[in-house]
């Protein structure tokens, strides 16, 4: 897909969101249970059920998803797809990509240790290495803009809000 194919697409939903913002506002969502024994959650995923797990730092045993993984893995395709979109919509021409996303966690916080301890990941570092013919400046417009419209990584910057209902 080439920047013009891009605009050509996204034209008609820009203007239907112009005419009625409402339009915009998207639901999107993940389903999972407790089919698996452990201390596990199995999530639908588009590729199939993942089940999550205690990563070995918490008691886990190495076999399952750990949820700071699940979530480089979400904040990684988002940032592939948002940056692919950007290069495409400025005519960048990028060869040879390769993402990494990398996190850091206490497991003392997550295990109650230490209440000092943070509970989460942090020190979050996205890095898309390249070959392209972009200069810095545009090289360094192009990091902003898709940290900007990357949903997975500005949706980190507020907690989710959790609620436990009775059947």
């Amino acid at each position: 897909m080439d920047a013009e194919e891009l605009r050509a697409r996204q034209a008609p939903l820009k203007e239907s969101y112009r005419q009625d913002p409402a339009r915009a506002r998207v639901i999107s969502g993940a389903t999972g249970d407790y089919r698996d024994p452990g201390i596990t959650a199995t999530i639908d995923g588009w590729a199939g059920p993942v089940r999550a797990g205690q990563h070995p730092a918490t008691g886990g045993d190495g076999s399952d998803a750990c949820s700071a993984d699940l979530l480089m893995q979400a904040l990684l395709g988002c940032v592939g797809v948002t940056f692919r979109a950007v290069t495409t919509a400025m005519g960048v021409a990028v060869q040879n990509v390769e993402l990494a996303a990398e996190c850091h966690w206490d497991a003392r916080g997550t295990l109650g240790l230490d209440r000092e301890a943070p509970v989460g990941v942090r020190d979050i570092a996205v890095t898309i290495t390249i070959d392209s013919d972009a200069d810095d400046g545009r090289l360094a417009r192009i990091a902003a803009s898709t940290e900007r419209y990357c949903v997975v990584g500005q949706s980190l910057a507020s907690p989710p809000t959790i609620t436990v209902v009775r059947r």
